[in-house]
């Protein structure tokens, strides 16, 4: 198993990269979501991987984040009828966190606006994951809300910074709100998790 690649990014495309390891060319499959993460071609990248093996092919995926690996994962080993590529398009349609809030509130035509998944596999989607993924109150964003933007994300990634640390979702959504409306749409997720660990619940 190749757990993951770290060399030079030779080649970037949306669907597909090539990342040079000692010598050698490393070609694996991503997602958009990933492409968008990805440095400038001849830069240091860390791709996380995970090898598909087939009777005709070994074929690399590779991902930019931990959450979109284990995603990934979850789509093609706890979802019949759901393979490789179909996994990759779901990354590439929505967020990994508007994913699980979509799963989480059985938003089942949010699903199926994702290129690829119909309303049965949107429909089996969600039976298949809901309980694996935890509920709403596991989600690092309000149930049912789609991530769509900078702002968005960097205020996921704050949120679920806080419930690393132990915070309960509602009380960790209220201090990184807080601290947004102190610090301004300039403040990065470092700055947020700090200012709102400073004023406290």
């Amino acid at each position: 198993m190749i757990a993951h690649l770290r060399g030079k990014l030779m080649e970037a495309l949306p669907t597909r990269v090539t990342v040079d390891v000692g010598g050698v060319g490393y070609e694996a499959l991503i997602p958009v979501s990933s492409y968008e993460r990805l440095p400038p071609p001849g830069g240091e990248v860390l791709l996380l991987t995970h090898l598909a093996v087939r009777e005709d092919a070994h074929v690399l995926y590779g991902f930019m984040t931990a959450r979109e690996r284990d995603l990934f994962r979850m789509l093609i080993q706890h979802v019949s009828g759901v393979g490789p590529k179909l996994a990759l398009n779901v990354l590439s349609g929505m967020s990994p966190e508007a994913f699980r809030a979509a799963v989480a509130s059985g938003d089942v035509k949010a699903l199926s606006r994702i290129n690829g998944v119909g309303k049965k596999t949107a429909e089996r989607i969600v039976v298949e994951l809901r309980d694996k993924m935890g509920g709403a109150e596991a989600m690092p964003v309000e149930a049912g809300r789609a991530i769509s933007g900078p702002k968005d994300q960097k205020l996921n990634d704050a949120v679920s910074a806080l419930l690393a640390l132990g915070f309960k979702q509602a009380e960790a959504l209220s201090m990184i709100k807080r601290a947004w409306n102190a610090l301004g749409a300039e403040a990065g997720v470092e700055e947020l998790v700090r200012a709102a660990l400073r004023q406290g619940r």
